[in-house]
């Protein structure tokens, strides 16, 4: 057998596995294209070689999404396995030079990617300038999908449980509050109650969040009655309307913290019964399967959980 390839076959072989993983995630071949910002066509005839080369199907279609056959989930499975090998063998090529060079992943949601890991970065480069660190921003439970399988060595998610072949590092209860502009009817208050907000304009997360779960058990069964000003995915563009007075937002102070110290923006904590603290959590994968770059930049994500203690 012979082990040498060369640097097309590499790529095609990265490229095929790619565009497989990412259709079963998905479960669509559309989606898959608005991702990868690749033609339809493309992806199809990519899943096509893939199953006239191995003589099977790999997707079979269950009510408009695609979903992997047996043949697929064990494709999929070694597909992962091989992944993780490649990045445990290069994690410990590159800690033969110690914290001098190396690659960290990072999954994290937006709204701290907006706030502690900028700060975290700094004090991070500020010590290990040649380390490489790559940032995905994605929704919490992408982001302990991430760690799970291996294609991210930290994560930073609300309201998630740790996945398998993963660990937690630290964890923090944060208050949701109204986040108001200085002039807000509410400038004077320290505390409010779910009623206080009736007819006040509110620009909601959706879905994709898990803050909109948050919110929606807050406002379960209950008779407040408020004007849905807008409904988004974008913790910035949330922000950025209510810097503008266009309306107010239920959120942490996470991701916040710059607006608040430079008062632009009003914390104003939310007390209910049945209101519970959010979770949020850095998590990393297992401590057999971690480089140390990575783990000197958990500690330094560490230091920002403690922060927002204070």
């Amino acid at each position: 057998m012979n082990l040498k390839m060369d640097p097309y076959r590499l790529g095609l072989i990265a490229t095929r596995t790619h565009y497989f993983q990412l259709v079963a995630r998905l479960g669509s071949i559309r989606q898959a294209s608005k991702a990868l910002n690749v033609a339809p066509s493309s992806i199809s005839r990519v899943i096509k070689q893939l199953e006239d080369e191995l003589g099977t199907p790999l997707f079979e279609r269950v009510r408009q999404r695609l979903r992997l056959t047996s043949a697929g989930e064990l494709l999929l499975y070694h597909v992962r396995e091989s992944y993780v090998d490649m990045n445990r063998a290069v994690m410990e090529i590159n800690d033969l030079s110690g914290l001098r060079r190396g690659t960290i992943a990072v999954a994290t949601i937006e709204s701290a990617a907006r706030g502690m890991l900028p700060e975290a970065l700094e004090e991070f480069w500020s010590r290990h300038p040649e380390i490489t660190v790559d940032v995905k921003v994605v929704s919490s439970q992408d982001v302990a999908n991430a760690v799970g399988d291996g294609s991210c060595d930290l994560g930073i998610a609300f309201d998630v449980s740790v996945p398998r072949n993963a660990r937690r590092l630290s964890s923090l209860a944060v208050p949701l509050g109204l986040l108001v502009p200085p002039g807000s009817r509410f400038a004077d208050r320290t505390e409010l109650r779910t009623f206080d907000i009736s007819g006040e304009r509110i620009i909601l997360s959706d879905t994709s969040l898990s803050l909109s779960m948050s919110v929606e058990e807050l406002f379960s069964g209950s008779m407040v009655e408020f004007s849905r000003r807008s409904r988004t995915n974008s913790i910035g563009l949330m922000i950025d309307l209510a810097r503008r007075g266009l309306g107010a937002i239920m959120q942490t102070r996470v991701g916040v913290e710059r607006e608040i110290e430079n008062g632009e923006l009003l914390f104003i904590p939310l007390r209910d019964p049945k209101l519970r603290p959010r979770r949020l959590m850095l998590m990393s994968r297992a401590k057999s399967e971690i480089s140390d770059a990575a783990s000197a930049f958990a500690t330094s994500l560490s230091r920002c959980f403690e922060q927002l203690k204070s």
